[in-house]
């Protein structure tokens, strides 16, 4: 089940059954019969063709000239992006069926629309906690493929995870929603100074080359998770003593 995306180039002819458009595959794979959203409105891809001739689909990276099925091909514009979804949308069952065969990374959405629309259920209290539980874990898988699909630093794709990890902590309970003493520990093996070498540089920052202020900032952006975790710790044990020294030279890092 490819997500995939689309971005107008230009509408090149429209009326109210659909129209013609050429675009560019910027996530995912195209494919005739897909259906895309635009708002609450839906289109149908009937055909793709490429170099004057027909086929069957196109992939990230690649343009095509369209025919969509819609009254709304009419009012779409430069560089907007089109979803493909089901026509009754996304179905949990069928995003973790998905994630259980481990797609490709090509196949990933762009720009992370799979991880926004996890993280939105995953948000959303007007569904039972359990099926809450179960989007969270699609988030995570979500964020997981962003970080390696863009090939970003462990440190750096971090805080993206913690922030998912720690909200199911803080909403369902370390029962149901993770282990904060095992995400404390996560996070704090990413840093690779302890506070007061950390305090030491950031005293000093603006003096630093940029990388050294950029990874000063990454493990700054740290801390609010690791704060966020305390609460859950045992006081006195190693992880709440280190939490306590990183949240009291917070301000000192740029």
């Amino acid at each position: 089940m490819s997500i995939a995306e689309l971005q107008v180039y230009s509408v090149e002819e429209a009326d109210v059954t659909g129209g013609v458009c050429v675009v560019r595959c910027i996530g995912g794979v195209a494919r005739a019969g897909q259906v895309y959203a635009v708002g609450e409105s839906r289109m149908g891809l009937r055909h793709i063709e490429r170099y004057g001739r027909p086929v069957d689909s196109f992939d990230a990276g690649h343009s095509a000239k369209v025919h969509f099925r819609g009254a709304m091909v009419a009012l779409l514009s430069r560089g907007q992006v089109l979803t493909s979804v089901p026509p009754g949308g996304h179905a949990l069952e069928d995003l973790e069926a998905w994630l259980a065969t481990g797609p490709p990374l090509r196949d990933e959405p762009h720009p992370r629309t799979l991880r926004v629309l996890a993280g939105v259920r995953m948000r959303d209290e007007r569904l039972p906690d359990e099926l809450r539980l179960r989007w969270g874990r699609v988030a995570l898988a979500a964020t997981h493929r962003c970080a390696a699909s863009e090939g970003t630093p462990e440190l750096a794709g971090a805080p993206e995870l913690a922030c998912v990890r720690a909200y199911l902590i803080e909403q369902f309970g370390p029962d149901r929603g993770g282990d904060p003493a095992a995400l404390c520990r996560e996070l704090l093996a990413l840093i690779d100074l302890t506070p007061d070498q950390a305090a030491a540089q950031g005293r000093v920052w603006r003096d630093l080359p940029h990388h050294r202020i950029r990874h000063l900032r990454r493990i700054k952006s740290l801390i609010p998770w690791l704060t966020a975790l305390r609460p859950h710790l045992a006081d006195g044990g190693p992880p709440a003593t280190a939490v306590d020294a990183w949240a009291r030279i917070r301000l000192l890092l740029p």
